[in-house]
């Protein structure tokens, strides 16, 4: 009661001073989060009492984060405890499709058991779908990757560390050996890795086991033609034997050449040896197929045989009996002897399935004559397979050879394909969203499309499953195919739920009647803006992480930032006309080293370069504007991992800020065909405060609109001096209005100072996107919005005639998600509730804010201008201590 009295007295500018001063001293306690972007750092506000609250990769607090670190640790618990006890095999265990091998998903499987969890391949989008579908991420034991191709791990980064965030200490990686490669390069952008033990185990070692099964890595190597040794296998065409690529050598030459812009600034004049530049370790030519046999189960104990037969059941002496019976024994028992066929069920040998990766026909011939596979084919044995998984394409499916292995197996094996002749959806709730937002606006919110493979499907002489999302075949307790997880896609009831919404349909009416009125103006197509993604952190169910496409003109466009799932956004987006988009595409921007906003960059590359193969189109690399240090990344991925440098010809965003230096020759000649390419008169960027070396970029057209780009950013000055007048600002918003001290903390904007940012600027319209996964349908809006405002969406799409349309949208929108409305402002109510609870505890316990006079508390990082800074600003909040720069490694790449 004294509580509920005090509370509404207290003065909100203590509360501030209260936040910001606990806030810091946290900070230099050291307590911090994990995932890149709505934790930079978070910090653990202790005062009195443990009333602390965390943040996870989404930005949220308190009891959800904690309790899932709690369920990991007791999982962990359970797990080393099982250890030390005798098992017999699990009772349930089977094998799930987490991606079925479409363009925009590729094949991707997940085993279950009470006692592990374990994932074979994880490319892009593979944590995005076990969000969604509520597959623990937290707990997998194991991660099998049967190639070092990005099909395989494109989303291993972004995994590994939601993994750390979870609390999970260690995983185990299994597969190549290019894998502790891969794992160092990955500390370029997300820090020390210190948290998780990640263990590499490569196929030269022995088998794995555990408590469910036993696992054999089987090498299988392919001679390779020459020009094919240089490059991994296209993305996932498996075709024949392509010709040379004319950009090999380029690729080579690019290899001999240092780097003028880094070594200029870095490091004193000194010849580079070869000896000096890192060995390449890439093999296309491996492949890893597993073989998984679940341990023996022993029969169940049948307890009205063994009343029938007169066993002691009920008594202290039916113990060791039962024990004897199930371990195979027979006993006497009052002169009898009785067999464990009497009265337990036969023992279960263990199940086995083998999962196969064939990318390209010069992996059929060591598949198939492979001896350690070859004796899991013969008939009449204990090595009889229960399951083959195929990740395999159509092509190689079609040939006499593969479909004549397959067949060896025997009638009893089932055989599981995984390729693009997969139909399955996905991601459900994004087609749900995008459904009913195409209600209120066909135009800016299209329907989602599928992309359907022309091929034919292989005429196999053996049955075969086609893959879909989540279904599953259980090995254990029966053996059977189990369709009931596999998620529905109902238009019509998507169409329903929305419809029933109060006021839903009503404001839907009242906006088209309101636009119906303003189309007097001149529709221009061109520029055309699509949001791909428009979330933080981690990809999630709604929103997938930060990707925005700039389509110039019908045959130009840009891409600013490309997080993961960039492409596969792209597939849904535009379904069989993706690789005409891709085409067209010849920029990409990346604001910062942050994971969620440049891994996805690699599968796009890749992806583009199939495209335009199959339009019969001169291949040609992209211009990419990033931070230097993003080169790191890809030079050791493409020393380690798969060939991907012919692809990029790198502008370091340094050299576009006003007054930058003057960059070398080559970049140069970049800069002006860039600009020339995209018929743009400007390209400039400038930093922004959010971590070291991010920038954000203006674009200025030759027929005079300008789009500004924030990236991420708290308010920026250069920001708003760059944008003057600019035709568009895309803004983050990461974080709701009240929350301004948690946005210092993280560096990232508020609703309302977006807004501010923007009218400062000049702006004509402003449109706010990069919102906190805690607003996963729609952000809260304030008082600040108006007539030039508008939130986005994945999917969305606009031009610049739509600046008039755009606020008309807000009340369907509101009607849409009142409920999801309705909770945020509930949240945030108890929130700032219990912030005035530990306040005013504070106060009157102790007087004192972290040993000081409560009067003598001020507001720590303001500056002369009244922004908020925190300490160390421009540290990488994926690398928390500012480590020296391997200049030595980094090279920039060169025409």
């Amino acid at each position: 009661m004294l509580i509920k009295k005090a509370v509404p007295f207290l003065h909100c500018g203590f509360l501030a001073r209260l936040r910001v001063r606990c806030c810091l001293a946290a900070k230099q306690r050291g307590f911090y989060s994990i995932w890149s972007k709505d934790c930079f750092p978070r910090i653990v506000c202790a005062v009195g009492l443990n009333m602390a609250s965390t943040a996870d990769g989404k930005g949220n607090y308190g009891s959800k984060r904690l309790k899932s670190t709690k369920d990991t640790l007791k999982h962990i618990k359970s797990r080393e405890q099982r250890k030390n006890v005798d098992h017999h095999g699990p009772a349930t265990v089977y094998v799930q499709v987490v991606g079925a091998g479409t363009r925009d998903n590729g094949p991707s499987l997940y085993v279950f058991s009470e006692y592990n969890r374990y994932l074979f391949n994880c490319g892009e989008g593979t944590q995005r779908l076990m969000q969604e579908h509520k597959l623990k991420i937290a707990r997998l034991d194991n991660i099998f990757l049967t190639r070092m191709s990005w099909q395989n791990v494109g989303g291993l980064s972004g995994l590994i560390l939601t993994l750390k965030e979870t609390g999970v200490p260690e995983c185990a990686l299994s597969g190549p050996p290019q894998l502790e490669k891969y794992v160092d390069a990955i500390r370029v952008f997300s820090g020390p890795l210190q948290d998780i033990k990640l263990a590499v185990r490569p196929y030269t070692e022995p088998h794995y086991s555990d408590q469910t099964m036993t696992v054999h890595q089987v090498p299988i190597f392919a001679k390779l033609k020459p020009e094919k040794r240089k490059f991994s296998p296209s993305p996932e065409r498996g075709s024949p034997s392509r010709s040379p690529s004319p950009r090999s050598s380029r690729a080579e030459r690019w290899k001999l050449d240092a780097s003028e812009e880094i070594l200029a600034k870095s490091e004193p004049v000194r010849s580079r040896s070869p000896e000096r530049c890192p060995r390449s370790t890439k093999d296309p030519s491996l492949v890893i197929a597993f073989v998984c046999r679940l341990h023996p189960k022993k029969g169940n104990f049948l307890v009205a045989k063994a009343k029938e037969l007169g066993l002691p059941i009920g008594t202290p002496a039916i113990g060791p009996i039962i024990s004897a019976l199930k371990n195979g024994k027979s006993v006497d028992f009052e002169g009898k002897e009785i067999k464990p066929e009497d009265v337990c069920t036969p023992t279960d040998p263990g199940p086995i399935f083998i999962v196969v990766d064939c990318p390209s026909e010069e992996f059929i011939e060591p598949i198939c004559s492979n001896q350690h596979l070859h004796r899991y084919q013969s008939s009449g044995t204990e090595d009889r397979v229960s399951l083959v998984v195929h990740m395999t394409p159509e092509a190689i499916l079609e040939t006499e050879s593969y479909k004549q292995w397959m067949e060896r197996f025997g009638h009893s094996t089932e055989h599981l394909i995984l390729n693009e002749q997969a139909q399955t959806p996905h991601n459900v709730r994004s087609i749900k969203i995008q459904t009913q937002l195409n209600l209120i606006h066909p135009e800016i919110f299209p329907m989602l499309q599928n992309y359907q493979t022309t091929e034919k499907p292989a005429a196999l002489h053996i049955p075969s499953v086609r893959g879909e999302c989540l279904l599953k075949y259980q090995l254990r307790p029966k053996l059977e195919w189990q369709r009931d997880a596999v998620p529905l896609c109902d238009s019509t009831e998507f169409i329903k739920e929305a419809t029933e919404l109060p006021a839903f349909l009503k404001e839907v009416e009242e906006c088209k009647k309101s636009l119906a009125v303003d189309t007097t103006g001149k529709v221009e197509k061109f520029p055309e803006v699509v949001f791909l993604g428009t979330g933080s952190a981690l990809p999630m169910k709604i929103r997938n992480v930060s990707a925005t496409l700039l389509n110039i003109s019908p045959s130009q466009s840009l891409l600013l930032d490309c997080g993961e799932g960039t492409f596969g956004q792209l597939c849904r987006h535009y379904g069989n006309d993706v690789d005409a988009v891709l085409s067209n595409l010849s920029t990409v921007f990346i604001s910062h080293m942050h994971a969620d906003h440049h891994t996805g960059l690699l599968q796009l590359l890749l992806q583009r370069e199939r495209a335009l193969k199959s339009l019969g189109k001169p291949f040609s690399p992209i211009f990419l504007v990033a931070p230097a240090q993003l080169m790191t990344w890809i030079n050791q991925f493409h020393d380690h991992c798969q060939e991907i440098l012919s692809h990029i010809n790198i502008i370091p965003a340094r050299f576009l800020v006003e007054g930058a230096e003057h960059p070398k020759y080559k970049t140069k000649s970049f800069i002006h065909s860039m600009l020339k390419k995209c018929d743009l008169e400007k390209f400039q960027t400038c930093l922004v405060r959010h971590c070291k070396n991010a920038f954000a970029c203006s674009l200025t057209h030759q027929s005079g609109w300008q789009i500004v780009f924030s990236g991420d950013t708290m308010p920026c000055d250069a920001l708003v001096k760059m944008g003057k007048g600019a035709t568009l600002l895309i803004h983050e918003a990461t974080l709701e209005d009240g929350m301004e001290e948690e946005a210092v903390e993280k560096r990232h904007s508020t609703t309302s100072q977006a807004i501010g940012i923007g009218m400062n600027m000049n702006a004509e319209f402003i449109m706010l996107n990069h919102f906190s996964q805690r607003y996963a349908k729609i952000p809260l809006f304030n008082a600040d919005f108006n007539e030039k405002v508008g939130i986005s969406f994945d999917h969305m799409r606009m031009c610049l005639s739509d600046f008039g349309a755009i606020p008309k949208l807000i009340p369907s929108l509101k009607a849409l998600f009142a409920e999801e409305i309705e909770e945020m402002v509930e949240r945030r109510g108890k929130r700032e509730m219990k912030q005035m609870k530990e306040a005013f505890w504070v106060q009157q316990n102790t007087g004192q804010v972290n040993g000081q006079p409560m009067e003598s508390v001020a507001i720590s990082g303001k500056s002369s201008k009244g922004e908020r800074t925190c300490p160390g600003e421009g540290g990488n909040k994926r690398e928390l201590e500012d480590q020296p720069q391997e200049t030595e490694s980094k090279r920039l790449k060169a025409s």
